[in-house]
């Protein structure tokens, strides 16, 4: 079969309102992450220097801000914004019912 299908909120989710399809599509290389967020919401800043993965965030419904290298980017949405491997990222929602989709790869 050339492709796989799933609905993200049938995968069990690795952190509150975060799932990650990678497993699910059997993706090679592309990492694909839905986040459900309220107002509050905060990740961990990180950075893929190790593995090389830039990112792009896509925000659908919400506001967020993605702090890039110490840089805060205010997202509306429809706003799409990548990140290089090796910047540090940190992202925070604030309104309820947010939702995100980040999509990654070397």
């Amino acid at each position: 079969m050339g492709y796989d299908a799933t609905a993200y909120d049938d995968v069990e989710p690795r952190a509150p309102g975060m799932y990650f399809l990678r497993d699910a599509l059997n993706c090679e290389g592309l990492g694909v992450t839905v986040v459900e967020a309220d107002d509050g919401w905060e990740g961990m800043e990180h950075d893929h220097a190790e593995d090389g993965q830039e990112e792009v965030y896509v925000l659908l419904h919400g506001a967020a801000t993605l702090t890039v290298d110490g840089d805060t980017v205010e997202l509306a949405p429809g706003d799409a914004v990548r990140v290089d491997a090796d910047s540090t990222r940190d992202l925070a929602f604030s309104a309820d019912g947010s939702k995100m989709v980040i999509a990654g790869a070397p």
